[in-house]
């Protein structure tokens, strides 16, 4: 085939071009296509949050007190706990201070905690306890202004043992004074509390200080409050310390690996004062506000805003 001469070609090229635009067709030239640039990567700061703190106040009886003057210095420091989880003796200064009590208030419903104020004797050979526990759980539900564990200003747990199966319970809602009942009902002293269709023991039996309970609901932070005696230190003269006496030697094994699971551990100077002994409260105010205030330090660190 021939080549078409240059002129010719360009005069085809124009006569195309005319026809085409005659009958409605446009040329399109080809321009390259242009692409938005990327957006730059903005690097945002992690929001920093908040740990979640909470308090495991373990069982000691007449040792409690000491969880009265670690509260009251927690709070003077300006520390708010989110969680507060008790066994026993820690269950009943837990629910009070869930309930909003503070400082001097704290201290004053504390003070109300008689021996003549918790005890109903009933007659043992006839029931499964020397103490009915029910002035005890009367006394709770006062305190709180008659607030189920789920109404709390404060999120609560309160741990008692399961009778027939052994194992632990974490109440989280229901009657705050029966729960209490139930997680201080020690085998033998008090009657075993019947809760739904179960019956309920001490909560010492199965989490002496609760701290992995307080991992449970949440926490971030933990800081565990022991009240236990050591065993070498009690009495055991009567009937009700060769029983506390067990119990203490028995909570210590229990513990052990518990409270390594804590953020922060606190052991008030408690040595001499009797889980039995109701006139020793203010010696173990004292004992437990110094050793909140040792923690302090520790506790701050600890709560340091995680990202």
């Amino acid at each position: 085939m021939s080549r078409m001469p240059g002129k010719t070609k360009l005069l085809a090229s124009c006569l195309l071009a005319g026809l085409m635009t005659l009958t409605g067709c446009t040329v399109t030239t080809p321009y390259p296509v242009v692409k938005e640039p990327p957006s730059p990567v903005v690097n945002r700061p992690a929001v920093a949050r908040k740990p979640v703190l909470a308090l495991a106040l373990g069982g000691g009886a007449a040792r409690g007190f000491a969880h009265v003057g670690a509260l009251q210095a927690l709070d003077a420091a300006g520390i708010r706990p989110d969680i507060v989880v008790g066994t026993s003796a820690g269950s009943v200064v837990g629910a009070i201070y869930a309930s909003g009590l503070r400082g001097d208030a704290l201290r004053q419903a504390a003070e109300k905690v008689e021996q003549t104020s918790i005890t109903d004797w009933q007659l043992p050979l006839l029931n499964r306890g020397v103490l009915r526990g029910v002035s005890l759980e009367r006394f709770i539900n006062e305190q709180v202004g008659n607030r189920n564990i789920q109404s709390m200003p404060m999120r609560l747990g309160i741990v008692a043992t399961d009778l027939q199966s052994g194992e632990g319970i974490l109440f989280r809602s229901g009657n705050t004074g029966q729960a209490v009942r139930a997680s201080s009902a020690v085998p033998g002293v008090f009657e075993p509390v019947r809760i739904g269709t179960r019956d309920y023991v001490d909560g010492g039996l199965v989490a002496p200080v609760p701290v992995l309970y307080a991992r449970q609901m949440g926490a971030d932070v933990v800081v565990a409050i022991d009240i236990s005696s050591k065993p070498g230190d009690a009495a055991t003269t009567g009937q009700l310390q060769v029983l506390m006496q067990t119990f203490t030697i028995m909570g210590k094994t229990i513990s052990k690996f518990e409270l390594t699971q804590a953020d922060v551990v606190l052991r008030p100077q408690l040595t001499g004062m009797s889980s039995a002994d109701f006139s020793n409260r203010q010696k173990s105010i004292e004992a437990g506000r110094a050793a909140m205030q040792q923690a302090l330090p520790q506790i701050r660190a600890a709560l340091q805003p995680k990202r």
